[in-house]
């Protein structure tokens, strides 16, 4: 499709590039517009349209200028119709009574099941009628061995249910949970009451091509024992990721594969080849209705028409809306015999899976698509022409010379996929594979041309899914052995954003073909992102980040060259939790290569549910804290009891442990009361992290004239009644209080009067539920993420 561009072909080009503009500003706001803006947008592209007379530069500017004010008018208002749809304030937290269908695949897990359900009526508990979002995620969680009732997919229920808005943690270079809810239309999220009991009310009643890919994941899970390799099988033949266990997705991402594993425009692409050359084979046997269709033009609508069949049921994620985009664009130019060079096949592809989604630019996919079929296209050398194999008359010649041509153009496409994507690989996830170009030689035709095949053909002959994943077993040996080489990835902090252009331009020139002393300089610029400079804190100084893990606690108090990070966040579910979703990538993210002190406050699982994760994911130097002898966390590395009166030094900064006192015995309850208490003092602040500390423990400090003095106060207990006591909050007499607590959590944490204990005493009062992570810098100056990368799909909370 490559070819002189047609004038008719670049009158639009201008337009299409003004719109993705358009879109891309409107993306990046904190607040939507609202009706006024909008309305002045789009009396602005009437007015350039009319002005957009005649040829040349003029004209093209005036056309991608009021496309992109249409394109920012339109998005604008999408976004404020889905706004509006979210939950009433008024009902967060209410009971209500809820009736709807299930109309996706129930996500399970081991602690219950996750599900999405279109409203169609709902109630208070006295009976009055409510208004709710269209659609909604509920939980059912299980009560000890008690499972709750599982929906499947079609089917009508009736629950009792507390809903809220939408609401995620949010933590620098963190998973916007907020955004992936915003995008599939998600107005409220909640959880199932276990009484009284959900009700089913109708079976089949909605939503047919779910209920097909609920039975055939079904299928595969019941047809195939292993569950990793049927998890894989389900995400190859439905679009089911979430089937796929948590170590095999880190295998993946390790390895460089992860993109195989879903649906992805590989396998569109080469579903479409294949339908649309049985289709045309099939179609030479038409008779007369080859004089209607050629076979040709049967070849590439037939495929057209399949792929899009295949990518719908797989869930029509952004790979496969991109994929059919560029096909859909290809097969209307070649039907009407025009011929557009690529870039205009990719502009008008993007367009399509923008004018369907304008908030796809926002995940990562959608640029690793497009640019990988760019960077392919730009980077194709001069062929010289292969006259002496074309001409050899033994037919062995030809088709040795065809292979060696397919596997020299397959190591290149690999190696320039490799190295012209580290760059954004690098932006959008802070770690590359090193040994992804060797998985990928293996897995690509692998999982292309075998397993998936096998896995849509296990739908019409299920006993090929054993063949599959006999296969999908061999990969995954594979793959666990490069992954553990101990340089199998590279990880890198988030760059600066000169360093980021830098490294672009440094892929960009890897994989152009031009002299290699220009392509010399990729690796001098790709290096500011591979290794970005790391700012530190003075000898003397430290950083303070208050991580939002929800109702838990972690932070990372990092010094010149130590990092200490107090208590891990808690566990959320076996597949879940705040070490492996929060802290893990914003350490990584930080360039943190290692914990220094890894300190544990006490045992509770709010505290330590994410410990192990860390351990796995970065060394570990000592844990300190009050954990039982026999906890499992221990053992792993040199471990310690914290006790009051240690003090140390790290760059210039005092740590001191205030409590408990030596000899204090961990109890099998009430382990509040052995929470250790750290001071730690710096030339610009001071900080006390007291964990749980209830308040007879609080008083028990004051009465001995512990130094408990300090700027920053993180909350004990989160604020419970039990900690916070008026004499412990004078003692301490902070400039910030910071509390780590759940949003609307079963707790009411903080408490009203514990909040207003700070308020009167003219303490600013920092809420993780109301903030995010918060962010005490080195130079004194501190920030909430929630304010500091607001955009206007992310939830507002306002003090209870």
């Amino acid at each position: 499709m490559t070819g002189p561009a047609e004038p008719a072909a670049r009158g639009w080009w201008a337009a299409g590039a003004g719109w993705l503009a358009g879109v891309l500003l409107q993306l990046h706001q904190p607040e939507p517009w609202g009706a006024q803006i909008q309305l002045l947008l789009l009396v602005s592209a009437a007015t350039l349209l009319a002005l957009a007379g005649g040829r040349g530069p003029r004209r093209a500017a005036s056309l991608a200028l009021a496309a992109a004010a249409l394109g920012a008018a339109s998005t604008d208002w999408r976004a404020t119709q889905r706004l509006a749809e979210r939950l009433a304030p008024g009902l967060a937290g209410a009971e209500l009574v809820l009736t709807g269908v299930v109309v996706r695949i129930p996500a399970v897990h081991a602690g219950g099941v996750r599900f999405t359900v279109e409203t169609e009526g709902a109630a208070t508990a006295d009976g009055r009628p409510v208004t709710v979002p269209p659609r909604v995620v509920l939980g059912g969680y299980a009560d000890g061995d008690a499972r709750p009732p599982g929906p499947a997919v079609g089917e009508r229920w009736r629950w009792h249910v507390r809903l809220k808005p939408p609401h995620g943690g949010l933590n620098p270079h963190g998973f916007d949970a907020e955004l992936a809810w915003f995008i599939q239309g998600i107005g409220a999220t909640g959880s199932v009451r276990a009484a009284p009991a959900p009700q089913r009310l109708a079976v089949d009643a909605a939503a047919p091509l779910e209920r097909w890919r609920q039975r055939v994941r079904d299928a595969v899970f019941a047809r195939v024992a292993d569950p990793a390799a049927a998890g894989v099988l389900a995400a190859l033949a439905i679009g089911d990721q979430a089937a796929i266990e948590r170590e095999d997705w880190e295998l993946f991402r390790v390895t460089g594969v992860a993109h195989l594993m879903s649906i992805s425009g590989l396998h569109v692409t080469m579903f479409a080849w294949l339908a649309g050359a049985v289709i045309g084979r099939l179609w030479r046997h038409a008779g007369r209705g080859l004089l209607v269709l050629p076979a040709p033009q049967a070849a590439r609508w037939g495929g057209l028409a399949c792929a899009a069949a295949y990518a719908l049921a797989a869930g029509w994620g952004v790979p496969a809306q991109r994929t059919v985009g560029m096909l859909a664009t290809v097969v209307v130019l070649r039907s009407a015999g025009r011929r557009w060079p690529l870039p205009a096949v990719l502009l008008a592809a993007a367009l399509a899976v923008v004018l369907i989604d304008p908030w796809a630019p926002l995940q990562p996919g959608f640029w690793l698509s497009f640019v990988a079929v760019a960077l392919l296209a730009v980077s194709e050398p001069a062929h010289a022409a292969q006259a002496t194999a074309a001409a050899d008359p033994r037919p062995w010649r030809r088709r040795a010379a065809a292979l060696a041509r397919a596997a020299r153009g397959g190591l290149r496409t690999q190696a320039v996929a490799t190295v012209g994507l580290a760059p954004l690989t690098l932006l959008f996830f802070q770690q590359v594979s090193v040994v992804g170009f060797a998985a990928n030689l293996v897995a690509i035709p692998l999982v292309t041309l075998a397993v998936t095949p096998l896995a849509l053909a296990g739908v019409l002959l299920p006993p090929l899914w054993l063949a599959a994943a006999g296969l999908v077993d061999g990969l995954r040996v594979l793959l666990a052995a490069l992954a553990a080489w101990p340089w199998a990835s590279w990880t890198a902090a988030a760059a600066p954003p000169w360093a980021v252009a830098a490294g672009l331009l440094g892929g960009l020139l890897a994989v152009l073909p031009l002299p290699w002393r220009l392509r010399g300089l990729a690796l001098p610029l790709m290096l500011p992102l591979l290794a970005p400079p790391l700012p530190r804190p003075a000898e003397g100084r430290f950083e303070l980040v208050a991580a939002d893990v929800g109702q838990g606690s972690a932070l990372l108090l990092r010094t010149a060259r130590h990092l200490l990070v107090f208590d891990a966040g808690p566990r959320w579910s076996p597949e879940a939790d705040a070490g492996s979703r929060v802290l893990v990538p914003l350490l990584r993210a930080r360039g943190e290569r290692r914990i220094d002190l890894l300190m544990l406050s006490h045992r509770d699982g709010d505290h330590v549910g994410g410990a192990a994760a860390l351990l796995q994911a970065l060394p570990v130097a000592e844990i300190v804290g009050s954990l039982p002898a026999e906890h499992p966390l221990l053992g792993r590395v040199p471990h310690r009891r914290c006790m009051a009166g240690e003090r140390w030094r790290w760059d210039g900064v005092d740590f001191e442990v205030l409590h408990p006192p030596a000899g204090m015995a961990i109890a099998d309850e009430a382990s509040n009361a052995t929470s250790c208490v750290l001071r730690v003092r710096g030339a610009l602040a001071s900080v006390l992290l007291p964990g749980d500390l209830p308040a007879a423990q609080e008083r028990a400090l004051v009465a001995a004239g512990a130094p408990l003095r300090a700027d920053v106060l993180v909350v004990p207990h989160h604020g419970s009644r039990s900690s916070s006591s008026e004499a412990f909050v004078d003692a301490v007499a902070p400039r910030v209080a910071v509390v780590q607590a759940g949003y609307l959590n079963r707790f009411g944490h903080p408490a009203p009067e514990v909040s207003a204990r700070f308020v009167e005493r003219g303490i600013v009062l920092v809420r993780s539920d109301e903030c995010g992570a918060w962010t005490l810098a080195a130079d004194g100056r501190a920030h909430c993420e929630r304010e500091r990368s607001r955009r206007y799909w992310h939830h507002r909370p306002s003090s209870r």
